[in-house]
């Protein structure tokens, strides 16, 4: 009878130490969100924030204008799509819509990456998504988080054409701007591997691949602090300057990298804040609402 009692003992120890296990890999760590932070993001507005852009692109600089616009969604884990009808299965993300325009000589350029980096749950980005247009054709790269993150790319470019992968999940550069305006003390410090920001990959055709980083934050003299990528290989730097107190307002960035075709030169990316405005700008698409363009200097 002892020796049943003590089998039947430590089947139950093994399996609450099993289920202990399981729950510890599928719980995911909660985020610390503020009051502060409620009762900015949740008002049904989104941010809108303006900055004058220089565009490096065919070894010369260009004038033109970037837009970042964040605002709180509820989003499907499982389709990673915005939902219609919340559930209790769904979540809030903080979704940033990053734009870029600018011309080269007689043609556009329009460029826009989204991301959607859930608010509560201390997890990767769910989804990342970038666009690009010119007159030669256009770009569309989607990474979706799942058991790892999976990776379709569709390009007009031959050596680049229709590409399905899958990549480790590890840090993303185009997750770190969200960041940032939620939780700068969680920023990844240090030597680490980080997949550079989409905008980056595809206009200077580089494979969908990990880089050696060095993340470093450091404040700066005028109330804001910047947060530095600096990656050795790729000889490129990124720049992000934000506001030390909440909401963190980005008011610059820099990014610096070899550009143009035989003979690169190292030429600098930089936006500079113009306006930030909090509107519910879906609603705002009538001939009346236009000044609010004037606004943002755009």
């Amino acid at each position: 009878m002892k020796f049943k009692t003590t089998i039947i003992c430590t089947i139950a120890a093994l399996c609450i130490a099993a289920c202990g296990k399981s729950q510890k890999i599928d719980l995911v760590d909660k985020r610390e969100i503020t009051q502060d932070f409620k009762k900015y993001w949740f008002n049904g507005e989104a941010e809108l924030s303006s900055f004058q852009l220089t565009q490096a692109r065919y070894g010369e600089l260009r004038e033109g204008k970037a837009v970042m616009i964040f605002v709180t969604e509820p989003f499907s884990t499982t389709k990673l799509v915005k939902v219609d009808q919340p559930t209790e299965k769904d979540i809030s993300v903080l979704k940033l819509n990053f734009t870029k325009n600018f011309i080269t000589g007689i043609y556009p350029y329009s460029m826009m990456t989204s991301s959607f980096l859930p608010i509560y749950e201390n997890q990767h980005a769910l989804k990342i998504t970038t666009s690009i247009q010119e007159w030669c054709g256009q770009v569309f790269v989607q990474l979706e988080n799942r058991d790892v993150f999976e990776v379709q790319l569709h390009s007009y470019f031959e050596n680049e054409g229709e590409q399905k992968l899958t990549l480790p999940k590890e840090d993303l550069e185009d997750e770190i701007w969200s960041l940032i305006r939620m939780s700068p003390e969680k920023l990844p410090i240090g030597e680490l591997k980080m997949l550079p920001s989409f905008f980056y990959l595809r206009l200077t055709h580089q494979k969908m691949e990990f880089h050696n980083v060095i993340a470093s934050l450091e404040k700066q003299q005028n109330d804001t602090s910047c947060y530095t990528l600096d990656y050795k290989r790729l000889n490129r730097k990124l720049k992000i300057y934000f506001e030390n107190k909440f909401p963190y307002r980005i008011v610059k960035f820099e990014e610096s990298y070899p550009d143009g075709f035989e003979a690169k030169q190292i030429l600098t990316t930089t936006g500079l804040l113009i306006n930030s405005i909090r509107s519910p700008y879906w609603q705002k698409n009538g001939v009346i609402d236009a000044h609010l363009r004037k606004e943002m200097g755009l």
